[in-house]
């Protein structure tokens, strides 16, 4: 085969054993919509609405054992802008990105889809719906969320390769963002995650804020990080492939 198509990746995907991996995708996105977004549904209780730390560990925790759970079967990206950062850096092929963001974003949507199933009527309020807090611009969160994806995107090509210390460090990288940025977009850094709550909710209020800017935080990480970051022997190393 062509080295063209080599780093299209066309082996990549037309590989028999290619289904594994992509409903490890599914699968793993669709447990990370599911747990953190349970974190985030309103009050049970008056008075006892989820608190700013409670979600973002959630979120920060969720991501770091699902990670190390599907690693070892798809490389554990669970996160559009990941696949897209991965890419970039030369480390996945496009139909594989490709691939693995259609996978990624059925899996929040059913994952949205049993948590919305799963929770009493009188408690829906939210659901994991993404937004732009009162005052913040378009522009403004879309500024936030490139940005805070750009730090998760680094993370995970910095941190790949240190087992579960380094999935536990790029987990801790969302906790951050969580508690820096939640009151202004709610940090969703994952355009997969944010969509699959609009689509059940039928709520897409500047949902393609939530859609480019993490892809766009994503691609600069990883054009950053191949032409700055990445360590000497990592050049002679480079696959088409990634393992988070």
């Amino acid at each position: 085969m062509s080295k063209g198509w080599a780093t299209l990746g066309v082996d990549d995907v037309t590989d028999r054993r290619v289904l594994r991996p992509l409903l490890a995708e599914f699968v793993g996105t669709m447990l990370l919509v599911v747990v953190g977004t349970g974190a985030t549904t309103a009050e049970w209780t008056k008075g006892d609405a989820p608190s700013i730390v409670q979600i973002a560990l959630t979120f920060g925790l969720t991501v770091a054992v699902i990670a190390h759970i599907i690693g070892p079967v798809s490389g554990g990206h669970i996160n559009p802008a990941v696949s897209f950062g991965l890419f970039c850096s030369g480390d996945c092929s496009f139909l594989k990105a490709l691939f693995y963001t259609v996978f990624q974003c059925l899996g929040a949507i059913t994952g949205a889809a049993i948590h919305l199933v799963t929770t009493p009527e009188g408690n829906r309020s939210g659901m994991g719906v993404t937004g732009l807090s009162s005052g913040v611009t378009w522009w403004q969160g879309f500024v936030i969320e490139a940005v805070i994806t750009y730090i998760l995107v680094q993370a995970v090509l910095a941190l790949a390769e240190e087992g579960f210390a380094g999935k536990l460090a790029v987990g801790f990288s969302i906790t951050a963002c969580h508690l820096a940025f939640i009151n202004y977009t709610g940090s969703s850094m994952n355009p997969a995650r944010s969509l699959g709550p609009a689509v059940v909710q039928n709520n897409f209020l500047n949902v393609w804020v939530y859609l480019a800017a993490p892809l766009v935080g994503g691609a600069v990480a990883g054009v950053v990080y191949r032409a700055l970051f990445r360590p000497a022997k990592k050049d002679a190393d480079a696959k088409n492939s990634y393992d988070f």
